[in-house]
């Protein structure tokens, strides 16, 4: 009875520590439950919300690109694209064969898309390709029925209307690449693209936009259910370029036959009108995606065609650095106006003789005479006396040696010449022969064609700096404008007596019988322009060559045959317009480059870019009242031709 007692006691024990041991685990549950239905619902609402509720960022519409007054020079289009869901295909690579038949697919693309196909999930869709013709569309429409999978998505891709005679200047798109990526989650996201040269790079933030976004709801697996909101974001802002659409096309046309550039821009506010490098090439197939032939026919190309030889070609400026010579030595009292020089077609220093291209030489010449008739041994003489450093300051004052810092990548500042340059880099020191070559622009100083435009309009206004620039101004999407302001620069402190001479002196060489650009003169008077021609040699002339007679330059090879260039203004009696030409391997600067110039001088008057030469544009300026500063000091006064 006693054993009953106490196993009656034991068990009673054991149930009471078992229940207690239950409700402490209920009140432990319930508390959790609590803990995370009351105290904690709203973070977990959120992660079940975020779970649910899937946030994805939307690419906003690149910004357009437009010319001087608006014309689209860079815009989008609609992309037709090729999707394939592998999900709803019993035969991923059955399909791809049965899309074969209709568009073009190689061992490439196809390694490409399975490759993509096993990294994503198989509800994801798999671009096959983009930029589909309508004929394309059609086609895979029609025979839907047999492509299981396939589905044709509509979005946006870069166009470029103009591909050929912008291509420099606009540049291209491209997809991003891994070291191009800076934490902006827009160049994550799949197809972006970027741009990736000229002006397309240069503002490539403020022509991107801001990203819009979708809010969707998807199941478990990711699977997209419905959108629940769209915000589209911002589109990019309107770069509105200086450059003019219908001059650019008819330069581009006028030098389509050579390797060439051409620079138009405003001699007041340092607008380029026409920046062109011929050969170009087609941007669009950037955008689209290049063929290994397309792009070893461009890299092969002895005439480089994605070199923008405007800003990047560097080259000896001949006779057009006779203006340099002339100013530098009558700044220094070297030479004055009355100053003479006998020219019998050579000079002789020390052992080497320095010949004039006129074999037998121009007698008796000054310096205005000598600059219209581009006489070598004028300058020669000139350049011996002058010194290779007073050269090379007169040339960085005009902005040679260093680049201008327009607003396009990849600009070369070119080469002015030093005793510390040369020691340097060649290893020897400067000789007295060396300035001789270069008092014609010859030797080692290099320059770009822009930077001979720059110069040619730095003389044409009188002396005042200018700095060349393509934007005009950034044109926002809620309607913000943001101007680029003219350039007004300083003066360059030069006599103006000096500019007045070489001026002048430019004016002959086109407009009097004895220059060397009569030939290419326009002969309406109130479009007339003024310039210098110049012809550099690539190649040494050998003694032996002289006596028998220099070879010309269409019977040479064209690598062999020399530059032509010609830098020149108009119209000569309110200057506004200046140009640089430089045709590789086009032979001589008057026969080849100075005809060039006259036609796209005289285009440029024709269009009236700039209507009304006595003020800054009154876009840039807020007003349309003439500005009396370029009344005053900016337009010089020409003096009539000189006909001595």
């Amino acid at each position: 009875m006693h054993r009953d007692t106490d196993r009656s006691k034991l068990f009673s024990r054991r149930l009471i520590m078992l229940a207690s041991g239950k409700f402490l685990l209920l009140g432990t549950l319930a508390a959790r439950l609590y803990y995370l239905q009351v105290i904690e619902s709203e973070k977990y609402k959120t992660l079940s919300f975020e779970n649910r509720i899937s946030f994805r960022l939307l690419a906003p519409p690149r910004g357009r690109i437009t010319d001087r007054t608006g014309r689209p020079l860079a815009d989008n289009q609609q992309n037709y694209r090729v999707l394939l869901v592998s999900e709803n295909t019993q035969s991923v690579e059955g399909t791809l064969d049965a899309l074969q038949q209709i568009i073009d697919l190689n061992s490439k693309e196809r390694r490409r898309i399975l490759r993509e196909i096993k990294r994503n999930r198989s509800f994801v869709p798999v671009t096959v390709r983009e930029n589909l013709n309508w004929t394309d569309v059609s086609r895979i429409e029609i025979n839907t029925p047999d492509l299981p999978g396939v589905i044709i998505d509509v979005g946006e891709s870069r166009f470029y209307p103009y591909a050929g005679e912008f291509s420099h200047v606009i540049g291209y798109v491209a997809p991003v690449s891994p070291k191009e990526l800076t934490g902006d989650p827009l160049l994550e996201l799949p197809g972006f693209r970027i741009g990736k040269a000229g002006i397309e790079r240069i503002h490539d933030l403020a022509l991107r936009g801001a990203g819009g976004n979708s809010q969707v709801e998807v199941n478990a697996y990711g699977r997209v259910i419905r959108e629940l909101e769209r915000n589209e974001g911002l589109s990019g802002s309107e770069v509105r370029l200086t450059v003019d659409m219908e001059l650019q096309r008819y330069t581009a046309e006028r030098v389509a036959e050579h390797s060439a550039s051409v620079v138009v821009m405003d001699i007041h506010t340092g607008e380029v009108l026409t920046l062109l490098s011929s050969p170009s090439y087609n941007p669009n197939h950037f955008n689209q995606g290049l063929s290994s032939k397309q792009w070893n026919d461009l890299i092969s190309n002895p005439r480089s065609p994605l070199s923008n030889k405007s800003i990047g070609g560097q080259y000896s400026p001949g006779s057009t650095f006779k203006m340099i010579v002339a100013l530098a030595a009558l700044e220094q009292g070297i030479i004055t106006s009355e100053t003479k020089f006998f020219c019998s077609g050579k000079m002789q220093l020390g052992n080497a003789t320095f010949h004039c291209w006129r074999k037998n030489g121009h007698g008796s010449m000054d310096c205005s005479n000598a600059i219209t008739q581009s006489c070598d041994v004028f300058f020669y003489e000139t350049a011996k006396r002058l010194g290779l450093q007073r050269i090379a300051e007169m040339a960085r004052r005009f902005g040679l040696g260093d680049p201008l810092g327009i607003d396009l990548p990849s600009e070369h500042g070119g080469l002015v010449p030093s005793n510390k340059w040369k020691k340097a880099t060649i290893g020897s020191s400067w000789q007295k022969g060396e300035t001789v070559i270069l008092g014609i622009g010859q030797g080692y100083i290099l320059t770009t064609p822009l930077q001979l435009a720059v110069m040619t309009a730095q003389l044409a206004n009188g002396g005042n700096k200018i700095s060349p620039h393509l934007t005009k101004r950034l044109i926002g999407s809620d309607g913000s404008i943001e101007n680029i302001p003219a350039s007004m620069g300083d003066p360059l402190k030069l006599s103006s007596s000096n500019v007045n001479l070489v001026r002048d002196a430019m004016i002959n060489v086109v407009n009097h019988p004895r220059g060397t650009a009569f030939r290419s003169r326009i002969k309406q008077t109130d479009m007339s322009m003024a310039g210098k021609t110049g012809t550099v040699q690539v190649r040494r002339i050998s003694k032996a060559e002289r006596e028998l007679g220099v070879i010309k330059n269409r019977d040479l090879e064209w690598k062999e045959r020399d530059h032509a260039l010609f830098v020149g203004f108009a119209p000569i009696e309110q200057p506004r317009y200046a140009i640089s030409v430089v045709v590789e391997h086009g032979g001589g600067g008057s026969s080849v480059a100075a005809p060039i110039a006259r036609d796209i001088l005289q285009y440029a008057q024709q269009l009236n870019l700039i209507a009304e030469p006595t003020r800054v544009t009154d876009e840039i300026n807020g007003s349309a009242e003439p500005d009396p500063a370029v009344q005053e000091s900016s337009i010089p006064n020409t003096k009539a031709v000189n006909h001595a």
